[in-house]
């Protein structure tokens, strides 16, 4: 059977949570309602984390990477991802396993009906200080966007490929998925999910890069929207 869902993971800096993140994910893809791959993405990571993925995807074949010679952002990783993708459905999920990959199953149930379903960390197992500088961050992105999401950045989320290869590649575009399916007229819903408090390796989030740089960040989304074009070919003759 040909895969129908792949689960995207972008990869800097996390050979700590590699081994669980591994057994989650080969837990789930015996579970998954869709027949699914992993596509894991190292961004640059400089602690062992591209090699001991690249060993992982040989011995599994149902796990594939894409491997940076540096960092580039997880912007980068996710078009990367986008761009390689064949399946007609992909996910995002973050390698710090504060999301799950079954809770993929909540939001599958939505996809056929929506561009876009994103997760809802309603119940967040963050710190203050990461929790107020992401509710900061997200509420500027509303302003700028006016995607009334509660939770833009929740690294849980399943696309369309079609939809998700029309994405510009721009930096910081990860925060800006729900505004760039909106640009192509589909409809997003966003779904309530557990969250987890992370138990290996350290975030790369602080209050600089979660609300100075996405601030930054929406200045270039509101370009490309006053650029953004968006085509549907009425035939194809091969």
């Amino acid at each position: 059977m040909e895969f129908q869902f792949t689960i995207i993971v972008p990869v800097y800096n996390e050979i700590e949570s590699l081994p669980r993140l591994f057994e989650y994910l080969q837990a789930y893809l015996k579970s998954a309602s869709l027949k699914s791959c992993v596509l894991l993405v190292d961004d640059g990571s400089g602690d062992g984390s591209a090699s001991a993925i690249e060993k992982f995807c040989i011995d599994h074949e149902d796990f594939n990477c894409l491997l940076f010679d540096k960092n580039y952002g997880k912007g980068a990783a996710l078009k990367a991802a986008f761009d390689y993708t064949k399946t007609p459905l992909l996910g995002y999920l973050d390698a710090d396993l504060q999301t799950h990959p079954e809770d993929f199953e909540l939001l599958l149930p939505f996809i056929n009906d929506f561009g876009l379903v994103t997760g809802w960390r309603k119940n967040r197992k963050d710190t203050l200080v990461k929790r107020i500088s992401s509710k900061t961050g997200n509420a500027v992105r509303i302003f700028f966007t006016h995607d009334n999401i509660h939770d833009t950045g929740c690294p849980l989320k399943i696309m369309h490929t079609e939809y998700a290869k029309k994405i510009p590649m721009f930096k910081g575009l990860q925060r800006f998925l729900p505004a760039m399916i909106l640009l192509q007229q589909k409809e997003i819903k966003e779904v309530v999910i557990n969250h987890y408090p992370r138990i290996e390796g350290k975030s790369k989030y602080n209050f600089k890069n979660r609300f100075l740089g996405p601030l930054i960040d929406c200045f270039a989304y509101v370009w490309i929207k006053k650029s953004y074009i968006d085509y549907s070919i009425k035939a194809k003759h091969e």
